[in-house]
């Protein structure tokens, strides 16, 4: 299960990741730069995810969208983008052949962005669009409630989106004043996985593709604050045929101790369609088509939770048989042959997961920019299989507890009072 990867860090700090695949005829360039809403200000709020779509809009080489998009889309290549509240991520995937397009590209946009003014205010109109299209669709908008939820009026609880407002005023200096503060070489890592050929070339063609950035030390973020000492709900009024609803517990951030029982946890009570919470909800129940459990471990605040759609006159059935499955893992210790079950759904299913150069590149760079340094699956299986049902129990006393629970969802409802009733664990 040991990919072949190496690590390499340039005196600038950049790091460089290769993984090194042979039963692949494919290759990802993946730069992943440690910023994301989490580092914003309550007056920009939402840069980082519009300088994101900004680093698609033309460089110098290459001035309109369409002539720089042409090279890999010549080839057959992917693209894509992302921002996060921890992170943001520009990353290409090639025939291994044309690694080096895919490597002249990822540079290109992300050394010599334009900026251009005029595609700035053509931009606001697109992310605009962006929200309205995340707002009007319940399933997606939850989540961004859970935040908020959780963590109220900072950084983790806002949109990652931004508010509309902050995205009509936001001007060419915003985005360079945030690339300086953010975007560079000792808050980047570069990872390039496949069937790529030998690391010492790549470290070469990276060291020279990259010597113009960034190397001003970057701006830190404040830490996530937050204290709670009973069930909390956050209603979202909307006329919906479906109440969609996210509801579980602050849990343990990245490095806590526990994080890996945490996950087995979290594969016992919602790993597959023969898991706990659907087996309940969907298949006994017929409360929901969907219904999903995970777990979030961010840098320094975490949780569980699961979410579901369901029938807005089942809503208390749903909400009651929820908080039931926490209470019975909680309450009563799983079985060996259970906590077998999870641990190998865990294993198999991450391993089919990883199979891409796509997914091998982000396991390795989000490890080596969050924790600097990079588990092998080897040894992940490995803290996952000294997991106990005694751990189990353990960790389920002490995350499903009242002042841990909460509430987010929306629906044809306004009275919360309704809901603090059910919210008894």
């Amino acid at each position: 299960m040991n990919k072949s990867y190496q690590k390499f860090t340039f005196k600038n700090g950049l790091r460089l990741v290769t993984v090194s695949m042979k039963n692949t005829q494919a290759a990802t360039v993946l730069v992943l730069v440690g910023t994301g809403s989490k580092y914003e200000i309550k007056k920009n709020n939402g840069i980082s995810h519009f300088l994101e779509h900004m680093f698609f809009k033309g460089t110098k080489k290459r001035p309109s969208t369409a002539e720089l998009i042409e090279p890999l889309d010549k080839i057959g290549g992917e693209y894509n983008a992302f921002t996060g509240q921890e992170s943001t991520g520009f990353e290409a995937k090639v025939d291994s052949k044309h690694l080096d397009v895919a490597l002249n590209w990822v540079s290109d946009i992300f050394l010599n962005s334009k900026l251009d003014s005029a595609e700035i205010e053509r931009e606001k109109g697109v992310i605009i669009e962006e929200i309205n299209m995340y707002l009007d669709d319940p399933k997606r908008y939850v989540p961004d409630l859970w935040d908020k939820l959780l963590y109220g009026d900072q950084p983790a609880g806002w949109l990652i989106s931004g508010e509309k407002e902050n995205v009509k005023k936001f001007q060419r200096n915003d985005f360079n004043d945030y690339l300086k503060n953010h975007y560079s070489a000792s808050n980047t890592v570069i990872c390039i996985a496949g069937n790529i050929g030998r690391a010492e070339i790549l470290k070469k063609e990276i060291e020279k593709k990259f010597k113009t950035i960034n190397i001003t030390e970057p701006e830190s973020r404040k830490s996530v604050i937050f204290s709670q000492k009973k069930p909390e709900i956050l209603i979202h009024h909307k006329a919906t045929d479906q109440t969609h609803l996210c509801l579980g517990v602050r849990a343990y951030n990245n490095f806590h101790k526990d994080k890996y029982i945490l996950k087995v946890l979290n594969s016992v009570i919602g790993g597959g369609m023969s898991s706990r919470m659907w087996i309940s909800i969907r298949e006994r129940k017929g409360l929901a088509y969907y219904v999903w459990v995970y777990n979030s471990t961010d840098l320094d605040a975490g949780f569980l939770l699961t979410q579901a759609g369901v029938n807005n006159d089942k809503v208390d059935e749903a909400i009651s048989e929820i908080l039931n499955q926490f209470k019975l893992i909680r309450d009563r210790r799983i079985s060996a042959k259970e906590l077998r079950k999870a641990k190998d759904f865990m294993r198999g299913n991450t391993i089919l997961s990883m199979e891409s150069s796509g997914a091998q590149a982000s396991f390795c760079a989000s490890q080596e920019l969050y924790e600097n340094r990079i588990l092998t699956l080897d040894k992940i299986f490995a803290k996952i299989e000294v997991v106990t049902v005694e751990d189990i129990q353990r960790v389920a006393k002490d995350i499903f507890r009242p002042e841990k629970l909460n509430l987010a969802l929306i629906g044809p409802f306004k009275d919360k009072s309704r809901f603090e009733k059910l919210l008894k664990i």
